[in-house]
């Protein structure tokens, strides 16, 4: 059971990340040829990064990657993005803001992976020396930082038009 239960927790942070990276394309798109487009391709790279690092445990764990799960995560992308769509203009002060809470959500989410990952491995022997978990869940915090930097200054120029 608990290694049920372990398969089903990293196949839901996969499918949270496929999604982030995912918004964090449109992002780019959409900020194409303005200073945020490189900000949201450097924080994809680090998402990316983070994602091989999970999908590489679970590898060495020989846990499947669930298509379902993935595709949940593909259509709840699309219903979030048409959410925003509806709020705001493309380039709005809002949608900005609401995509970038959104992305700081998923950050947090897999700063908590890593962390209930660094509890769990004092009991489970097959955790361990597979992931330098305390330096991802650092890197978690690094981008939350970011991110959050920037969702400050968006809420500034959503909630001030």
């Amino acid at each position: 059971m608990a290694n049920e239960h372990l398969a089903t927790y990293l196949n839901d942070h996969l499918s949270g990340s496929i999604a982030a990276i995912e918004l964090l394309e449109h992002l780019e798109s959409v900020y194409a040829g303005k200073e945020m487009e490189h900000f949201f391709a450097e924080l994809r790279k680090d998402i990316e990064a983070d994602r091989k690092e999970l999908e590489r445990l679970m590898e060495r764990l020989e846990i499947a990657q669930s298509r379902p799960r993935k595709a949940g995560a593909w259509i709840a992308g699309k219903f979030a993005e048409f959410k925003m769509r509806l709020d705001d203009s493309a380039r709005g002060p809002l949608r900005l803001l609401e995509s970038l809470e959104a992305v700081e959500l998923g950050i947090n989410g897999k700063l908590a992976l890593w962390r209930a990952l660094i509890a769990a491995v004092e009991i489970a022997p097959a955790l361990r020396g597979v992931l330098d978990y305390q330096r991802l869940a650092g890197r978690a915090t690094e981008q939350i930082e970011r991110v959050e930097l920037r969702r400050l200054e968006a809420a500034k120029a959503a909630f001030t038009t």
